[in-house]
């Protein structure tokens, strides 16, 4: 890996986007160990922490590169596809955002299930400004996110989020110091380890279901119902209750 490192680790994958010499900007070499990246976690499902070296989690997609793509790779939809795959992961991803997370980068991070920043971060998709929309997920997700009013005012208007803003708006899930960052990211994934794997994964997908409920929802509580491991944490919750 060139431009990430990894730390696989026996309940958890950390990933650190490492390009400090251009700020963490997402180029095509990037998007290819991400990719791998994806891979592995579908096939060894794991929760993922996806951070950013030097202070700055990524500055936006590498503007050289973009200025040399035409339509047709903008059909490929070369940063979309890899953000949709990270958003489809089976396992949850926390994005540790520490300083700048603007155009691309910021949609990395919206494409993470849960994001958590430091006090110097900041989010921002300023791609009209270079004549291009946000297109890797931002126009759709960002409104998800925090309504479509916020998600206008950040891509019309050019507006960047604080860290405190972003906190209030409910697009991060905590404001820590910069030191504190990875702790905090860590404890989170540490509870979401105490879980069982298969509630996370059916939880996601639930979440994530564009329709169908109340249905997908029993479909999925009808496969959790039977797991062992459901009637063993069960029955771990009743003796610790009786023997109070």
């Amino acid at each position: 890996m060139s431009t990430v490192t990894i730390d696989e680790r026996d309940d958890r994958v950390v990933v650190t986007l490492d390009r400090p010499d251009a700020r963490n900007a997402v180029n095509a070499a990037m998007i290819g160990e991400l990719h791998e990246v994806c891979a592995r976690l579908e096939a060894r499902p794991k929760p993922l922490l996806l951070t950013g070296s030097g202070g700055v989690f990524a500055a936006g997609a590498d503007i050289a590169e973009l200025a040399e793509r035409g339509r047709e790779e903008a059909l490929q939809g070369i940063n979309s596809r890899l953000f949709d795959r990270l958003a489809r992961l089976p396992q949850p991803t926390v994005a540790a955002v520490d300083g700048y997370a603007l155009g691309g980068g910021a949609e990395l991070a919206f494409a993470c299930d849960i994001r958590i920043a430091s006090e110097t971060a900041v989010f921002g998709n300023p791609e009209p400004g270079l004549g291009i929309i946000a297109a890797a997920g931002a126009c759709w997700r960002l409104a998800d996110l925090v309504g479509t009013s916020v998600a206008k005012q950040v891509l019309l208007g050019g507006i960047r989020l604080d860290a405190e803003r972003a906190h209030r708006l409910g697009l991060v899930a905590d404001v820590v110091p910069a030191a504190d960052l990875h702790a905090r990211a860590h404890g989170l994934l540490d509870r979401m380890t105490r879980s069982s794997a298969a509630a996370l994964r059916l939880t996601k997908l639930v979440v994530d279901s564009p329709g169908g409920h109340p249905y997908v929802d029993d479909l999925a509580q009808a496969v959790l119902f039977e797991t062992a491991d459901k009637r063993d944490r069960m029955a771990r919750f009743l003796t610790k209750e009786t023997t109070r």
